[in-house]
């Protein structure tokens, strides 16, 4: 670690719920209500049940952050939950979780800059592209400081207007507007996890914080904190905006429309600018989510690479702090995804869903780490939050499990390719090590459970 970073060079608690924040909303909320619209009113209703499994999981994080304040987040409850083999298959999930999902991002970002630009060329969108993941990669390499002022800024620049039309619009609601609750065509349990395949990846980046609690100020406090301010603001954001929309935009209008949040307002107040404006938005809210998501897509591995479970360049740090490898090799990695994106048909959505499957894995093994630790503890806790913490583990473990079955069978195909490619890197790095089996490591928890402060 860096002189810069050692001596308080962190993000404060503002700073940090805004890394959630701004990694949880991306560009895909800006077209989210078009594609619930098409499901019907039933969306709601999984909204709603998938606030309830994300707010779990956010205080799942807080009581593994208090417990477990290192960087490294899911792959840190992994690895001192069930050890080293567990901890790399965690790290090397969201690894590919974090680039894939970037170009992901770039790409949804690109038809926002083109509303202005129109570069409608695929070689046009391709530099768009790649502008929009290294400004960031930049943004990341010179350091933590500079990092936490632009997702600050980016944050409310976004989170304001969304808000905006979620509050405003209520006073503008007409039921004529809602469509039918079924509108898919298919059955109510096909169209249930239809409408769950698309809600469940929008509050994937909830972890973020936890990923990087060196860098956070007073971690074991407020990695807990911002991962439940971050995810609360978030589902009423989201549910706001969803409801208002559907209450102002015409059922057939908001199906086929590219930009709902534009005849939202459009519809309320009239004029035509609106398009440009939430463009404008979307445009600061891509760049926010990319900027995030790089510097967790480094993070993790550098975290790894400490304890030997990733190639050790990957802990390199430049003089401001920052684990360049990481940086590097991460935007290098999600430039070839972006690339891959615009040779093929249909690649955005496959990205899109096999980062939802491998983001899974590690809100999966956070999960069963704290129930494991909470029923194996041996520790004397009061009865009321022993029971309360359990449920909370037990309902992320089930929204885990749904994250998984709502990406479909390509996506789980895939991913589960991606994981065992993992294993021969495992094998290398113990090889280069000279190890076989598990290696004795100091826990990452104390070895006899202290139960977190709340």
């Amino acid at each position: 670690m860096t002189e810069e970073i050692a001596h308080g060079d962190k993000l404060g608690l503002p700073q940090a719920t805004a890394l959630v924040v701004g990694n949880i909303v991306g560009t895909g909320i800006f077209l989210l209500p078009a594609s619930l619209a098409a499901i019907g009113t039933i969306s709601f209703a999984v909204m709603a049940a998938t606030a309830v499994g994300a707010i779990a999981l956010a205080l799942v994080f807080g009581r593994l952050g208090a417990r477990i304040p290192a960087s490294g987040g899911p792959y840190a409850y992994a690895r001192d939950g069930f050890g080293e083999f567990a901890g790399f298959w965690t790290s090397w999930s969201f690894w590919l979780t974090a680039w894939g999902g970037n170009a992901g991002i770039a790409v949804a970002w690109v038809g926002y800059v083109n509303y202005f630009l129109h570069w409608d060329s695929t070689l046009g969108k391709i530099v768009i592209g790649l502008v929009g993941m290294w400004i960031p990669a930049l943004i990341n390499l010179s350091g933590v400081k500079n990092i936490g002022l632009f997702q600050l800024v980016t944050t409310v620049l976004k989170f304001v207007p969304l808000i905006f039309v979620g509050i405003v619009g209520l006073f503008f609601l007409n039921s004529d507007n809602f469509g039918p609750f079924n509108a898919s065509g298919d059955s109510t349990w096909n169209a249930l996890w239809l409408a769950a395949g698309l809600i469940l990846f929008i509050y994937s980046g909830m972890e973020s914080v936890t990923i990087v609690a060196e860098r956070i100020k007073d971690p074991a406090r407020n990695v807990g904190k911002a991962s439940i301010y971050g995810v609360l603001g978030c589902t009423v954001m989201y549910l706001l905006a969803t409801v208002a929309i559907f209450g102002t935009v015409a059922h057939d209008q908001l199906m086929n429309s590219e930009a709902p949040f534009a005849d939202a307002i459009n519809n309320m107040f009239g004029g035509s600018i609106w398009g440009g404006v939430m463009a404008a938005c979307a445009i600061v809210s891509g760049i926010g989510a990319l900027n995030g998501w790089t510097l967790l897509v480094a993070e993790m591995p550098m975290a790894a690479a400490r304890d030997g479970m990733f190639p050790k360049s990957f802990a390199r740090l430049n003089r401001r702090g920052a684990p360049v490898v990481g940086i590097i090799v991460g935007t290098l990695l999600s430039s070839a995804m972006l690339l891959f994106a615009y040779a093929s048909e249909n690649a955005f959505n496959t990205i899109l869903l096999f980062a939802s499957f491998t983001t899974a894995i590690p809100y999966f093994f956070s999960a069963a780490a704290q129930l494991f630790w909470l029923v194996t503890g041996g520790r004397q806790v009061n009865k009321r939050r022993m029971a309360v913490d359990v449920t909370m583990a037990v309902i992320a473990l089930l929204f885990s499990f749904a994250i998984v079955y709502g990406s479909g069978e390509q996506a789980v195909m895939l991913g589960i390719l991606a994981l065992l490619i993992g294993v021969p890197v495992y094998i290398w790095i113990k090889a280069q090590r000279g190890e076989y089996g598990a290696r004795e490591t100091t826990p990452a928890a104390p070895s006899t459970p202290v139960e977190p402060s709340p």
